[in-house]
């Protein structure tokens, strides 16, 4: 019998913290290097001075960049922190540190939904 709670609670944890649907589900290998994986692509994205999309875009490419960075949870809303220098995508290096940020995001998604399909299918 499937446990849609116990998935979506899943999903939840592991779109704040990358991975840590997976820790809840006890599959420990998984998390480590979901969280460091999703972790390293955004934080590397922001030290090559990629731009983080913010909510209030206009643009519908700039639209789909801020969901992409939302993907990554919690680090999306830390990631000014990170950044205290503001993005520079005039160079070439901060515009693949953008497409680092959205990929991590875009992957953390995938994790979100794997972590939702096992915690849906475990037994309770």
């Amino acid at each position: 019998m499937a446990d849609t709670g116990r998935g979506i609670g899943a999903g939840i944890a592991g779109w704040i913290v990358p991975g840590l649907g997976h820790a809840i589900l006890k599959r420990w290998g998984s998390a480590v290097v979901y969280f460091l994986s999703v972790s390293m692509l955004a934080i590397l994205g922001m030290a090559m001075r990629g731009n983080v999309f913010p909510s209030s875009s206009t643009d519908v490419f700039d639209r789909l960049g801020f969901f992409a960075d939302l993907g990554t949870g919690a680090i999306y809303f830390f990631s000014k922190t990170f950044e205290a220098a503001g993005p520079d995508v005039s160079h070439a290096s901060g515009v693949y540190g953008t497409m680092l940020i959205a990929t991590a995001g875009v992957l953390n998604m995938l994790f979100i939904l794997e972590a939702f399909d096992i915690g849906r299918k475990a037994k309770s």
